[in-house]
This record gives C-alpha cells, structure tokens and sequence, in this order.
C-alpha cells in the first residue's frame, strides 16, 4: 500500500483496496486490458467518493448499458468496461454533473490525436495498480 498523506495518496489507496478485492484483481493477474479502462473505474470510483452520484445509480445504468448490449449490439464485441463507462457518462449526465455537448466535445477532441501521438514523451500517471510485495 503506499503511505502518501495526500488527498491523491488517500484516492489511490481506495482505488487499489476496490481493484484488489475485485476477481482478477490479483498481482499476476490482469483485470484491465488497456489503460482507459483503469482510467474509467478510477474515475468512476472517484466521482462516487466525491459525491457525485449513489453507487446504486451506477450500478442501475451499468446493468441497463450491458441489457441494451444484449438486446440489440451482441453482435458487437463484447468489453466490460465500454459498458462501465457508457454507465458513467449517463450517471454523470442525469445528475447535471457532465453534459452530451461536454462529452461529445471532448470525444471529437480525443479523437482529433493520432494514435501515436506523445508516446515518445514519459507519462507520469500510473495506468496500472499493483499495491507493492512487501
């Protein structure tokens, strides 16, 4: 576990006990096939800590993404965590915290970076957890 007294430190060590506890969530084992999907259970679990919306709500607009999945796009490759963040985005959006303009800006301007963009420069934030063996 780390020990930073920060606010961001006291943030990480939650998102790491929640990824731990989860089923696949062991050190050699991998839960998140790519780096946004890290991102979104993090932000996910943040924007629940900082009040943003009721766990059950989440849980509620997850389980009603993956149903529409079923109902309609199984035909579309199945990935746990585009549910997970359609969820989000809808929790966010019916509770006034994120607007479909918002959102649909900053699609257009992430879509707008090539690929490859900045992946010769060292990025900073973690995009795994994996608390440290002691």
């Amino acid at each position: 576990m780390r020990t930073d007294s920060t606010e961001l430190g006291d943030a990480r060590r939650r998102v790491e006990a929640l990824v731990c506890d989860l089923p696949g969530g062991g050190v050699d084992e991998r839960m998140f096939t790519e780096p946004w999907e890290l991102r979104a259970f993090a932000m996910a679990v943040a924007a629940y800590h900082s009040g943003r919306y009721e766990w059950s709500e989440f849980q509620l607009s997850l389980i009603r993404a993956i149903k529409q999945w079923e109902d309609g796009h199984a035909s579309e490759p199945w990935s746990y965590y585009e549910h997970w963040l359609t969820a989000l985005e809808t929790v966010l959006a019916d509770n006034g915290v994120l607007s479909d303009a918002a959102i649909d800006e900053r699609t257009r301007e992430v879509l707008a970076i090539p690929r490859t963009a900045n992946h010769h420069k060292a990025h900073r934030e973690p995009v795994a957890v994996s608390p440290a063996v002691v």
